[in-house]
């Protein structure tokens, strides 16, 4: 059982970066879990508020139920109450419900609620969707809002007031509009988590917003850059910020648009060239190719 209350899950979730890790793979793309173990170990060594297994960055959308379920036992076991592990729960609602509870069982401190496949919704179809799961489980739940599922305010409003372990509401938008009403809104009753693709190009602006942390898939393999970053954002240094960024990661994004997918590529392919490699990523996605990954191993050779 967990011990972080939906509550103490919120606060705790405030007070750093948080971890997308990938999942390894071996070459035949089943779960590697010794090498998932192996970074999961790696990554603890460093200061994180939370660590978000099977997520996008994690493949999530590519493991089947039983895969995630080993993924997310895997996690807790090896981070053993280090850090809180949250787990994702995903597709319909029925599956939704069957990921979060099967989280719950594993001893996961949380759920990642990522939007439903395929199909659109309307406000009031995510909002009876959300609260199905929220109310099928004592964790606490983020809502992930992107894609197919974009919550409005007037709905994230209503989820706030009808679920009380709904504890946060992570970004996949970018809408600052839609963002400034949220918060004016709900204050500070959510916690607030960037996760647009390379998170870091956005925290400083999003920070005015309430967004008070990020998920940091770049922490996979440049660990003490992203905390650094990080730590730069919460002082509101823009000169160090825009220097990063000019430095590292806006060349890292021009490498990442060059192929639909390359947002969660890019992260593996930063594993091996540090010498610690996850193995392939699974189709529909691929690999960098092999002048790609040396100018990205060239770009991590450059930081300070």
């Amino acid at each position: 059982m967990t011990p972080y209350s939906p509550d103490a899950l919120a606060s705790r979730l405030k007070t750093g970066l948080l971890s997308f890790p990938v999942t390894a793979f071996a070459a035949d793309l089943s779960f590697d879990e010794p090498r998932y173990r192996e970074h999961l170990s790696w990554l603890s060594q460093y200061d994180v508020a939370g660590l978000f297994a099977a997520g996008g960055t994690g493949e999530g959308f590519s493991l089947t139920p039983a895969e995630i379920d080993s993924v997310v036992k895997a996690a807790v076991s090896q981070v053993d109450g280090k850090v809180p592990v949250l787990a994702p729960a995903t597709g319909g609602t029925a599956t939704a419900i069957a990921q979060a509870q099967a989280a719950e069982a594993a001893g996961a401190d949380g759920v990642l609620l990522l939007p439903p496949y395929l199909t659109e919704a309307g406000q009031r179809g995510l909002v009876e969707h959300v609260s199905a799961v929220c109310r099928s489980t004592n964790l606490g739940v983020i809502v992930y809002s992107r894609a197919n599922a974009i919550l409005n305010d007037v709905s994230v409003l209503e989820l706030v007031d009808r679920n009380p372990n709904l504890i946060g509401f992570k970004d996949g938008v970018g809408n600052i509009e839609m963002m400034t009403r949220i918060y004016a809104k709900v204050g500070d009753r959510l916690t607030y988590i960037g996760g647009l693709p390379t998170a870091e190009t956005f925290a400083l602006p999003l920070l005015q917003l309430g967004v008070s942390t990020y998920s940091s898939a770049i922490f996979n393999f440049v660990p003490e850059f992203a905390l650094g970053f990080y730590a730069d954002v919460q002082k509101q240094d823009r000169d160090s910020v825009y220097r990063k960024l000019n430095d590292f990661v806006l060349p890292y994004l021009d490498i990442r648009d060059r192929q639909k997918g390359y947002a969660v590529s890019i992260v593996k392919a930063g594993l091996t060239a540090i010498g610690k490699p996850a193995g392939p990523v699974r189709p529909p996605l691929q690999d960098l190719d092999s002048d790609e990954l040396a100018q990205l191993v060239a770009l991590i050779n450059k930081i300070d």
